[in-house]
């Protein structure tokens, strides 16, 4: 379904097209740094994607030459004045974050330029990462004073390993592109001239498969992830309905007739 959709008064974008969902950052007069009304609205744009669009993936990405600074500093004398309002504005964060990390549907974070701060952590809860060649990337928690919320810890563990989540934790330090495809944060990276088209060419590989099928190894990768007996048995269970499904009959007819197959996700 193609669909358009603006959030927090245009700053959050959200387009779909050939089963691929898009949401871009759209604030590039402040290097796409994240306000609290776009944190807010990450979870909703989330859902229309894959509830209205029936998008078979997402791709998060940042208007123009970065992918996001981070929270809005900007805001901070307010959402962040104290411990009760940080508290307030953390859990509009980690639902953001969730929101991705949980997201039913494969997401791919397509990163140029800076990528810091909740930015950062917006990357690391997609599935698989890719960055323009000279992307810069940094968690400068430690050097405003505050703490990074807890669960965007274990997902830039889980994708970028305990020594360099540590090393990124403990410094603050910007961090190059080659260093993070070097630890295994980023599926590659890509020069400038190629960079779309792969993005691209990537989305439509995962859009063309089987929803359900996508579904199931989503719940098993995140089963393995954080050793939780409930989702594998999800896994399993959806991974189960698959034989029983149209598009399990579909792929079979597609292979037989040696033609590509079209999946609806039922």
């Amino acid at each position: 379904m193609n669909l358009e959709h603006d959030f927090a008064g245009g700053l959050l974008r959200v387009t779909s097209g050939d089963a691929i969902g898009t949401i871009t950052i759209n604030n590039p007069a402040r290097k796409n740094a994240l306000t609290a009304a776009m944190w807010r609205a990450i979870p909703q744009a989330v859902r229309m994607l894959t509830d209205k669009a029936e998008a078979h993936v997402i791709v998060l990405c940042g208007i123009g030459a970065d992918f996001s600074a981070g929270a809005d500093i900007s805001e901070f004398d307010s959402v962040r004045k104290n411990s009760k309002t940080a508290v307030a504005y953390e859990a509009l964060n980690s639902q953001a974050f969730e929101a991705i990390r949980h997201c039913r549907v494969p997401t791919i974070a397509a990163i140029r330029g800076i990528c810091y701060g909740g930015g950062f952590g917006l990357a690391a809860a997609c599935d698989l990462r890719i960055a323009e060649q000279g992307a810069r990337f940094s968690i400068p928690a430690a050097r405003l004073g505050i703490a990074y919320p807890a669960d965007a810890v274990q997902d830039i563990v889980n994708a970028l390993g305990t020594q360099m989540a540590k090393v990124a934790l403990f410094t603050g330090a910007p961090m190059s592109s080659e260093k993070m495809a070097m630890a295994g944060f980023l599926l590659e990276e890509i020069e400038s001239a190629s960079f779309e088209s792969e993005i691209s060419a990537l989305a439509h590989a995962i859009a063309a498969n089987a929803p359900i099928s996508l579904h199931a190894s989503k719940l098993a990768v995140r089963a393995a992830l954080e050793q939780n007996g409930d989702l594998l048995r999800e896994a399993e269970i959806i991974g189960a309905e698959t034989f029983d499904s149209e598009d399990y009959a579909e792929g079979r007819a597609a292979f037989a007739a040696r033609r590509k197959p079209h999946f609806t996700g039922k």
